[in-house]
């Protein structure tokens, strides 16, 4: 249909007294940088929808399927394309909205569906690609309310109770208790108006239309200009050159793969250092992905580490190992890591915790413990060196204002880093608070969102629970730095008076700094901030 066609049909449409009143409306979601709310009306009832408004330019023009509307007031519009032409945007009035991610859909009706609302997998954090259903805690036929738990979802971080936005009745559950890697936006359940309508959807199935938008890939790199023979036939290339091609792809932590290789690679778990480049200076091409694909799909990879003697088993990841694995991965191969490492007398600061717990314990609050002190030594530390509380971002370097402290937590189900925000301003007692019950929620898989986003610095401390001594800790990207410290240890030293020696403790702390941001003057500078506040710990308390 042309704009031409397409604005005749809407002259028509201002002679109607309700053309929004429609007994069905249904559309295909389009994702552009604005942003605005649309409100549907079906069967006289007004559904707001938050979304993205049709982008009004550089928009490739596309039919819509079909546009009619009945001589009574009723209409349907059917829109079968991911864009508009600009005449045709304009003419919605510039603020057609589509929803982006939603854990819900309006309701519908059809001729032989009820009224019903098609519930999404939500998107629950920034980096949520898919989730999984760890159980459900309403069954069919329950009567749900808004505010109301549905199920508990399993993110890409941690378990998250989703509610119910609508009143009405659970109709169908579309995916189970356990259910794995469910697409964002892809319908796991069905509500229904009227407790009479939940038989009519018994065996109900999601539309096409219903089928979750897959979020936009970023514009892929074009491929070098090499002959394609080169790529699909690599044997072809002069032997003398492989040692060197070898080398540059595994050459340091850097490894250098096009954009959909390394798109492909995320997608199937494929380490990219377990895979030989083919393309120039040994950079990994997306066949050279698909080559080692079909290698393990043929067992070649089984068999090399195949022994009739070796018992083992098959631990399946959780969503939050994946995702672990993958940002440190990432990290590691993208951030130019380097390490500093200071040893801190703690013997004041022991003795500063012995002060402060007995006053903890008269006023009902909880015992501070070393780390708690690491942490707001950190903090102070940050604030006297901003440089170090910042990110990398391209073409600029962002520092932040708040000190936002990440603390690494291992539990069964994973490590975690809850967020302490703003440690600066806190006090030790209202930290140590903060870290326990922070601790427990992610021992019990119940951290939200908003208890481990938006740290600009992190602390990882494996000295107290394992009496690791020292160790280098990897970057918690997009931040730039993160604190190891190690265990505390009495050591021989030498005495006030000559000839006279004495025992002191000192504990290591090791600084992992982004090169691109921290230069090694900052990173010592920091390192001193936070050796003096240690080793003085009254000056904390100031």
């Amino acid at each position: 249909m042309s704009a031409a066609q397409l604005l005749r049909h809407s002259r028509k449409l201002r002679s109607l007294q309700n053309p929004v009143g429609c007994e069905n409306f249904s559309f295909v979601r389009h994702f552009s940088s604005g942003s605005g709310s649309f409100i549907a009306r079906e069967n006289g009832i007004g559904k707001r929808t938050r979304g993205t408004r049709f982008s009004q330019h550089n928009q490739p023009a596309k039919q819509l399927e079909t546009f009619s509307a009945g001589v009574n007031g009723s209409c349907t519009w059917r829109i079968a394309s991911n864009s508009l032409t600009p005449s045709a945007a304009s003419w919605l009035s510039g603020s057609f909205s589509c929803g982006q991610v939603v854990s819900a859909r309006p309701f519908s009706s059809s001729a032989d569906l009820p009224p019903h609302q098609e519930i999404g997998m939500p998107s629950l954090s920034p980096t949520m690609t898919e989730g999984n259903i760890a159980k459900w805690l309403k069954k069919e036929g329950d009567k749900v309310s808004p505010g109301e738990v549905l199920c508990e979802v399993e993110t890409d971080k941690a378990t998250v109770e989703m509610e119910c936005m609508e009143e009405g009745y659970l109709a169908k559950i579309i995916h189970g208790d356990g259910a794995k890697e469910i697409k964002v936006g892809e319908v796991i359940a069905i509500t229904v108006e009227e407790e009479g309508d939940i038989e009519k959807l018994k065996d109900y199935k999601p539309s096409s239309s219903a089928e979750p938008v897959a979020p936009a890939e970023p514009k892929a790199e074009p491929e070098p200009s090499q002959p394609k023979a080169e790529e699909k036939k690599p044997t072809q290339a002069p032997e003398a050159k492989t040692p060197k091609i070898e080398e540059a792809s595994q050459s340091g932590d850097r490894i250098f793969a096009s954009p959909l290789a390394r798109k492909l690679a995320e997608d199937n778990n494929v380490p990219l250092s377990s895979v030989k480049g083919t393309g120039p200076d040994g950079r990994i091409l997306k066949a050279d992905i698909e080559d080692y694909l079909a290698s393990v799909a043929k067992g070649g990879l089984r068999e090399s580490f195949a022994d009739p003697g070796l018992g083992y088993v098959d631990i399946p990841n959780a969503q939050i190992r994946k995702v672990t694995a993958n940002r440190l991965l990432a990290s590691k191969q993208t951030i130019p890591h380097y390490y500093l490492t200071v040893d801190a007398r703690v013997d004041k600061l022991v003795q500063l915790r012995g002060e402060l717990n007995p006053l903890q314990d008269a006023s009902g609050g909880k015992k501070i413990s070393i780390n708690d002190l690491v942490i707001k030594a950190a903090a102070l530390a940050l604030r006297k060196v901003p440089q170090c509380n910042s990110s990398w971002m391209n073409d600029f370097i962002r520092q932040y204002h708040n000190v936002n402290i990440n603390v690494a937590v291992q539990t069964e189900h994973g490590l975690f880093v809850p967020v302490i925000r703003d440690a600066d301003k806190k006090g030790l007692g209202a930290i140590a608070e903060e870290v326990k019950q922070l601790a427990q929620k992610a021992r019990d898989n119940s951290l939200k969102p908003a208890d481990y986003e938006g740290g600009t610095f992190t602390v990882s401390n494996l000295g107290g629970p394992f009496g690791i001594k020292q160790f280098c800790a990897i970057i918690n990207p997009p931040q730039s730095a993160i604190l190891a410290i190690g265990s505390a240890e009495k050591r021989v030293i030498p005495g006030s008076a000559d000839g006279q020696f004495e025992f002191g403790s000192f504990m290591s702390a090791t600084l992992s700094c982004d090169h691109r941001v921290i230069d090694g003057a900052i990173g010592a500078e920091f390192l001193k901030a936070f050796k003096g506040y240690i080793e003085n710990p009254t000056s904390m308390l100031l």
